[in-house]
């Protein structure tokens, strides 16, 4: 596998090692040594998977201390456009996000740490998405902040009057009116 680093340190881009031929092609989508080895000892304790439509918008979401989560997502069918954004108090990329395309065809994986809230956008007919979690889901610690907020300058690809988002989704706070859990630790 090939790590890609973006803009903001704790965000990733996993790009794995694809053999194709006449029949199709194989990949290793996760090897706990390989992961280790290049990224860092994380135990994976949760997978989820969640099939949506056109339009649909998920997140920004993360779970509060001590139920904190690190994520590792793909998209298997389809394409969405997946985000990270920074919640660390004190960072210096405090309220910046880092975007990537995530299809069924470049089986790229995006890798997120704790300290970031998480969301996604579905730009295909049909997706289904991918996460595997270091930390099992608590509804009493889950949180977010407003996906549609201006302030954090996300082009989502799709028209905000056209997305479909859940009642709690619509309901999280701006990113103004949040106050992080998460210290920025150097």
């Amino acid at each position: 596998m090939e790590i890609i680093k973006t803009s903001i340190e704790g965000l990733l881009i996993i790009e794995p090692r694809i053999f194709s031929d006449q029949r199709g092609y194989f990949f290793e989508s996760f090897s706990q040594r390989d992961f280790e080895a290049q990224v860092g000892n994380i135990s994976f304790v949760q997978d989820n998977e969640s099939k949506s439509t056109r339009g649909v918008m998920r997140g920004l979401h993360f779970q509060r201390p001590p139920f904190t989560q690190t994520k590792l997502v793909r998209c298997v069918r389809g394409a969405v456009l997946d985000v990270a954004v920074d919640i660390r108090k004190g960072s210096p990329t405090f309220g910046q996000h880092v975007a990537v395309e995530l299809t069924e065809d470049n089986h790229r994986q995006f890798f997120i740490s704790k300290g970031f809230a998480h969301g996604f956008a579905v730009l295909s007919d049909e997706a289904v998405f991918q996460y595997k979690c270091d930390e099992f889901y608590h509804p009493e610690s889950d949180a977010g902040i407003q996906l549609c907020d201006p302030s954090l300058g996300i082009d989502w690809h799709i028209s905000l009057e056209d997305a479909i988002l859940s009642e709690k989704d619509k309901k999280h706070p701006l990113l103004k009116d949040f106050e992080s859990p998460f210290e920025f630790i150097v």
